[in-house]
Protein backbone atom coordinates (compact mmCIF):
# COMPACT_ATOMS: atom_id res chain seq x y z
CA UNK A 1 0.00 0.00 0.00
CA UNK A 2 1.34 3.40 -0.88
CA UNK A 3 -0.48 6.28 0.80
CA UNK A 4 -0.12 9.70 -0.76
CA UNK A 5 0.12 11.97 2.26
CA UNK A 6 0.52 15.58 3.26
CA UNK A 7 3.62 17.31 2.01
CA UNK A 8 6.25 17.95 4.63
CA UNK A 9 5.81 21.16 6.58
CA UNK A 10 2.10 21.61 5.95
CA UNK A 11 -0.22 22.01 8.91
CA UNK A 12 -3.59 23.42 9.88
CA UNK A 13 -6.38 23.17 12.43
CA UNK A 14 -8.66 21.24 10.07
CA UNK A 15 -6.63 18.68 8.11
CA UNK A 16 -4.95 17.26 11.23
CA UNK A 17 -6.42 13.82 10.60
CA UNK A 18 -3.74 12.75 8.05
CA UNK A 19 -0.96 13.30 10.56
CA UNK A 20 -2.95 11.86 13.46
CA UNK A 21 -3.79 8.71 11.52
CA UNK A 22 -0.19 8.11 10.51
CA UNK A 23 0.90 8.67 14.12
CA UNK A 24 -1.77 6.23 15.27
CA UNK A 25 -0.63 3.58 12.79
CA UNK A 26 2.91 4.06 14.02
CA UNK A 27 1.83 3.71 17.66
CA UNK A 28 -0.01 0.51 16.78
CA UNK A 29 3.17 -0.78 15.06
CA UNK A 30 1.40 -0.99 11.72
CA UNK A 31 3.54 1.32 9.59
CA UNK A 32 5.54 -1.57 8.13
CA UNK A 33 2.52 -2.27 5.94
CA UNK A 34 2.69 1.17 4.36
CA UNK A 35 4.94 3.17 2.09
CA UNK A 36 4.65 6.94 2.42
CA UNK A 37 5.10 9.32 -0.49
CA UNK A 38 5.92 12.94 0.38
CA UNK A 39 7.26 13.79 -3.07
CA UNK A 40 4.16 14.90 -4.96
CA UNK A 41 3.86 18.64 -5.69
CA UNK A 42 1.14 20.79 -4.08
CA UNK A 43 -1.63 22.20 -6.23
CA UNK A 44 -1.29 25.67 -7.70
CA UNK A 45 -4.21 28.09 -7.99
CA UNK A 46 -4.64 26.94 -11.58
CA UNK A 47 -5.39 23.39 -10.44
CA UNK A 48 -8.28 24.62 -8.29
CA UNK A 49 -9.83 26.64 -11.13
CA UNK A 50 -11.18 23.46 -12.77
CA UNK A 51 -13.78 23.14 -9.99
CA UNK A 52 -13.98 26.61 -8.40
CA UNK A 53 -14.33 30.20 -9.50
CA UNK A 54 -11.10 32.13 -9.88
CA UNK A 55 -12.50 34.81 -7.58
CA UNK A 56 -12.97 32.32 -4.76
CA UNK A 57 -9.65 30.51 -5.26
CA UNK A 58 -7.56 33.68 -5.41
CA UNK A 59 -9.47 35.30 -2.56
CA UNK A 60 -9.06 32.24 -0.36
CA UNK A 61 -5.32 31.96 -0.83
CA UNK A 62 -4.90 35.69 -0.27
CA UNK A 63 -6.93 35.44 2.93
CA UNK A 64 -9.55 37.90 1.72
CA UNK A 65 -13.02 38.00 3.22
CA UNK A 66 -15.53 36.67 2.43
CA UNK A 67 -13.50 33.98 0.64
CA UNK A 68 -11.39 32.82 3.58
CA UNK A 69 -13.06 31.87 6.87
CA UNK A 70 -15.96 34.26 6.41
CA UNK A 71 -17.90 32.30 3.79
CA UNK A 72 -19.27 28.89 4.66
CA UNK A 73 -16.31 27.43 6.57
CA UNK A 74 -17.10 26.44 10.14
CA UNK A 75 -14.64 25.87 12.97
CA UNK A 76 -11.63 26.83 10.87
CA UNK A 77 -9.44 29.85 11.49
CA UNK A 78 -7.86 30.91 8.22
CA UNK A 79 -4.07 31.23 8.23
CA UNK A 80 -1.35 30.97 5.57
CA UNK A 81 -0.43 27.55 7.01
CA UNK A 82 -4.01 26.32 6.73
CA UNK A 83 -4.33 27.64 3.18
CA UNK A 84 -1.02 25.99 2.27
CA UNK A 85 -2.19 22.66 3.71
CA UNK A 86 -5.20 22.60 1.37
CA UNK A 87 -2.80 22.64 -1.57
CA UNK A 88 -1.36 19.35 -0.25
CA UNK A 89 -4.55 17.62 0.89
CA UNK A 90 -6.28 18.22 -2.45
CA UNK A 91 -3.17 17.20 -4.38
CA UNK A 92 -2.95 14.08 -2.21
CA UNK A 93 -6.33 12.80 -3.37
CA UNK A 94 -5.46 13.40 -7.03
CA UNK A 95 -2.08 11.69 -6.76
CA UNK A 96 -3.52 8.72 -4.84
CA UNK A 97 -6.09 8.12 -7.59
CA UNK A 98 -3.47 8.67 -10.28
CA UNK A 99 -1.11 6.25 -8.51
CA UNK A 100 -3.81 3.57 -8.44
CA UNK A 101 -4.37 4.03 -12.18
CA UNK A 102 -0.67 3.72 -12.97
CA UNK A 103 -0.17 0.78 -10.61
CA UNK A 104 -3.51 -1.01 -10.05
CA UNK A 105 -1.85 -3.94 -8.27
CA UNK A 106 -1.43 -1.68 -5.23
CA UNK A 107 -3.99 0.06 -3.01
CA UNK A 108 -3.43 3.80 -2.60
CA UNK A 109 -4.56 5.96 0.31
CA UNK A 110 -5.01 9.69 0.56
CA UNK A 111 -5.33 10.05 4.36
CA UNK A 112 -7.38 13.20 3.96
CA UNK A 113 -10.81 14.72 4.53
CA UNK A 114 -12.44 18.13 4.17
CA UNK A 115 -13.68 18.03 0.55
CA UNK A 116 -17.23 16.93 -0.05
CA UNK A 117 -19.28 19.98 1.01
CA UNK A 118 -17.38 22.68 -0.90
CA UNK A 119 -19.05 24.20 -3.97
CA UNK A 120 -17.66 26.20 -6.90
CA UNK A 121 -18.17 29.63 -5.30
CA UNK A 122 -17.13 28.90 -1.70
CA UNK A 123 -16.20 26.39 0.95
CA UNK A 124 -18.72 24.88 3.35
CA UNK A 125 -18.58 23.35 6.81
CA UNK A 126 -15.04 21.92 7.17
CA UNK A 127 -14.40 21.77 3.41
CA UNK A 128 -12.48 24.51 1.63
CA UNK A 129 -12.25 22.86 -1.81
CA UNK A 130 -13.95 19.91 -3.50
CA UNK A 131 -10.91 17.66 -3.82
CA UNK A 132 -12.72 14.72 -5.39
CA UNK A 133 -14.24 16.97 -8.06
CA UNK A 134 -10.83 18.45 -8.89
CA UNK A 135 -9.17 15.02 -9.01
CA UNK A 136 -11.85 13.45 -11.19
CA UNK A 137 -11.89 16.36 -13.65
CA UNK A 138 -8.11 16.40 -13.96
CA UNK A 139 -7.94 12.64 -14.52
CA UNK A 140 -10.73 12.73 -17.10
CA UNK A 141 -9.20 15.66 -18.96
CA UNK A 142 -5.68 14.21 -18.83
CA UNK A 143 -6.41 10.50 -19.35
CA UNK A 144 -10.05 10.22 -20.44
CA UNK A 145 -10.80 7.90 -17.49
CA UNK A 146 -14.07 7.75 -15.55
CA UNK A 147 -14.46 7.09 -11.82
CA UNK A 148 -16.95 6.43 -9.04
CA UNK A 149 -16.80 7.71 -5.47
CA UNK A 150 -18.29 5.59 -2.68
CA UNK A 151 -18.80 8.32 -0.08
CA UNK A 152 -19.83 6.64 3.20
CA UNK A 153 -19.45 9.75 5.30
CA UNK A 154 -22.37 10.32 7.65
CA UNK A 155 -23.49 13.38 5.68
CA UNK A 156 -24.47 13.67 2.03
CA UNK A 157 -21.49 14.62 -0.10
CA UNK A 158 -23.02 17.42 -2.11
CA UNK A 159 -19.96 18.88 -3.80
CA UNK A 160 -20.08 16.55 -6.82
CA UNK A 161 -23.77 17.12 -7.52
CA UNK A 162 -23.52 20.86 -6.81
CA UNK A 163 -20.60 21.25 -9.22
CA UNK A 164 -22.12 19.64 -12.30
CA UNK A 165 -23.47 22.95 -13.64
CA UNK A 166 -20.06 24.63 -13.22
CA UNK A 167 -17.88 21.95 -14.85
CA UNK A 168 -19.71 20.23 -17.73
CA UNK A 169 -17.04 17.52 -17.99
CA UNK A 170 -17.94 16.36 -14.49
CA UNK A 171 -20.91 14.46 -15.93
CA UNK A 172 -18.37 12.46 -17.93
CA UNK A 173 -15.71 12.22 -15.21
CA UNK A 174 -18.18 11.05 -12.51
CA UNK A 175 -21.42 10.02 -14.26
CA UNK A 176 -24.73 10.59 -12.55
CA UNK A 177 -25.25 7.64 -10.20
CA UNK A 178 -21.55 7.24 -9.48
CA UNK A 179 -21.43 9.51 -6.43
CA UNK A 180 -22.64 6.99 -3.86
CA UNK A 181 -24.08 8.32 -0.59
CA UNK A 182 -26.25 6.20 1.72
CA UNK A 183 -28.75 8.03 3.93
CA UNK A 184 -30.55 5.10 5.57
CA UNK A 185 -29.58 3.19 8.75
CA UNK A 186 -28.44 -0.26 9.92
CA UNK A 187 -29.68 -3.21 7.78
CA UNK A 188 -31.36 -0.93 5.27
CA UNK A 189 -28.07 0.96 4.88
CA UNK A 190 -26.19 -2.26 4.13
CA UNK A 191 -28.84 -3.39 1.66
CA UNK A 192 -28.74 0.00 -0.10
CA UNK A 193 -24.94 -0.17 -0.33
CA UNK A 194 -25.01 -3.71 -1.77
CA UNK A 195 -27.43 -2.62 -4.50
CA UNK A 196 -25.37 0.47 -5.35
CA UNK A 197 -22.17 -1.59 -5.52
CA UNK A 198 -23.80 -4.12 -7.84
CA UNK A 199 -24.78 -1.28 -10.17
CA UNK A 200 -21.20 0.05 -10.12
CA UNK A 201 -19.91 -3.45 -10.78
CA UNK A 202 -22.07 -3.67 -13.91
CA UNK A 203 -20.74 -0.32 -15.12
CA UNK A 204 -17.18 -1.46 -14.54
CA UNK A 205 -17.63 -4.73 -16.40
CA UNK A 206 -19.20 -2.94 -19.38
CA UNK A 207 -16.30 -0.47 -19.63
CA UNK A 208 -18.22 2.54 -18.34
CA UNK A 209 -15.99 2.95 -15.26
CA UNK A 210 -12.22 2.78 -14.86
CA UNK A 211 -11.43 3.40 -11.18
CA UNK A 212 -13.04 3.35 -7.73
CA UNK A 213 -12.49 5.64 -4.73
CA UNK A 214 -13.72 4.46 -1.31
CA UNK A 215 -14.25 7.24 1.25
CA UNK A 216 -15.26 5.58 4.52
CA UNK A 217 -16.17 8.43 6.85
CA UNK A 218 -16.20 7.49 10.53
CA UNK A 219 -19.07 9.89 11.23
CA UNK A 220 -21.57 7.32 9.95
CA UNK A 221 -20.86 5.40 13.19
CA UNK A 222 -23.45 5.59 15.95
CA UNK A 223 -20.92 6.72 18.58
CA UNK A 224 -19.75 9.69 16.51
CA UNK A 225 -20.53 13.17 17.88
CA UNK A 226 -22.69 13.97 14.86
CA UNK A 227 -23.36 10.53 13.34
CA UNK A 228 -25.76 7.68 14.08
CA UNK A 229 -26.32 5.27 11.19
CA UNK A 230 -24.27 2.14 11.95
CA UNK A 231 -22.82 0.14 14.80
CA UNK A 232 -19.25 -1.14 14.59
CA UNK A 233 -20.16 -4.48 13.01
CA UNK A 234 -22.30 -2.78 10.38
CA UNK A 235 -19.70 -0.10 9.74
CA UNK A 236 -17.02 -2.74 9.13
CA UNK A 237 -19.44 -4.70 6.94
CA UNK A 238 -19.42 -1.70 4.57
CA UNK A 239 -15.68 -2.18 4.06
CA UNK A 240 -16.31 -5.87 3.43
CA UNK A 241 -19.03 -5.14 0.84
CA UNK A 242 -16.65 -2.80 -0.96
CA UNK A 243 -13.74 -5.27 -0.89
CA UNK A 244 -15.95 -8.15 -2.03
CA UNK A 245 -17.27 -6.10 -4.97
CA UNK A 246 -13.72 -5.24 -6.05
CA UNK A 247 -12.76 -8.92 -5.83
CA UNK A 248 -15.73 -9.87 -8.03
CA UNK A 249 -14.86 -7.23 -10.62
CA UNK A 250 -11.21 -8.29 -10.70
CA UNK A 251 -12.17 -11.96 -10.98
CA UNK A 252 -14.45 -11.23 -13.93
CA UNK A 253 -11.88 -9.02 -15.69
CA UNK A 254 -8.89 -11.21 -14.83
CA UNK A 255 -6.86 -8.19 -13.72
CA UNK A 256 -6.56 -5.75 -10.81
CA UNK A 257 -8.53 -2.52 -11.01
CA UNK A 258 -7.49 0.94 -9.74
CA UNK A 259 -8.63 1.38 -6.13
CA UNK A 260 -7.83 4.30 -3.85
CA UNK A 261 -9.06 5.22 -0.39
CA UNK A 262 -9.73 8.44 1.54
CA UNK A 263 -10.90 9.10 5.11
CA UNK A 264 -13.56 11.83 5.18
CA UNK A 265 -15.55 12.62 8.38
CA UNK A 266 -15.26 11.52 11.99
CA UNK A 267 -15.76 13.58 15.16
CA UNK A 268 -15.17 12.62 18.80
CA UNK A 269 -14.26 15.31 21.31
CA UNK A 270 -14.11 12.78 24.15
CA UNK A 271 -12.04 10.07 22.41
CA UNK A 272 -10.57 10.81 18.99
CA UNK A 273 -8.72 7.49 19.00
CA UNK A 274 -12.10 5.86 18.35
CA UNK A 275 -12.24 7.71 15.02
CA UNK A 276 -8.68 6.72 14.14
CA UNK A 277 -9.35 3.12 15.15
CA UNK A 278 -12.38 2.95 12.85
CA UNK A 279 -10.38 4.28 9.91
CA UNK A 280 -7.61 1.79 10.70
CA UNK A 281 -10.08 -1.09 10.84
CA UNK A 282 -11.58 -0.27 7.45
CA UNK A 283 -8.17 0.27 5.91
CA UNK A 284 -6.68 -2.99 7.18
CA UNK A 285 -9.78 -4.98 6.27
CA UNK A 286 -9.50 -3.82 2.67
CA UNK A 287 -5.78 -4.56 2.64
CA UNK A 288 -6.42 -8.05 4.00
CA UNK A 289 -8.87 -8.91 1.25
CA UNK A 290 -7.40 -7.02 -1.70
CA UNK A 291 -3.68 -7.11 -0.98
CA UNK A 292 -3.55 -10.47 0.84
CA UNK A 293 -1.93 -8.92 3.92
CA UNK A 294 -2.56 -11.32 6.78
CA UNK A 295 -3.41 -9.05 9.68
CA UNK A 296 -6.28 -9.08 12.15
CA UNK A 297 -7.56 -5.80 13.56
CA UNK A 298 -10.93 -4.80 14.99
CA UNK A 299 -11.78 -1.15 15.80
CA UNK A 300 -11.80 -0.16 19.46
CA UNK A 301 -14.72 2.27 19.78
CA UNK A 302 -15.64 3.64 23.19
CA UNK A 303 -19.10 4.77 24.26
CA UNK A 304 -19.60 8.44 23.50
CA UNK A 305 -19.66 10.29 26.82
CA UNK A 306 -21.46 13.31 25.36
CA UNK A 307 -24.19 11.24 23.70
CA UNK A 308 -24.72 9.18 26.84
CA UNK A 309 -25.12 12.36 28.89
CA UNK A 310 -27.53 13.90 26.39
CA UNK A 311 -29.82 10.85 26.62
CA UNK A 312 -30.21 11.19 30.39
Amino acid sequence: MCPASLGEGSESSSPLKPRLLLEYLDQMQLMDYFEIDHTFPPFTNQDFYVAHTQEYVDGFFQGRLPHSNGQGLLGIDWSPAYADSTRYTNASMYHAILGSIKNPSRIYLSPTSGFHHAVPEHGALFCAFSGQVIAALKIYEELGLIGAFIDLDGHFGNSIEDSRYFAPNLNKAIPVGCNINILTEHNEYLQDLQIRMLLLQERFLTGQLHYLVFCHGADSHEEDDIGHQLNTEEWMECAHIFARTVQQIESSLGRPIPVSLALFGGYREDDYNSVLSLHTGSLLHILKHLSRIDIEYWPAVSKNVRKSADKK
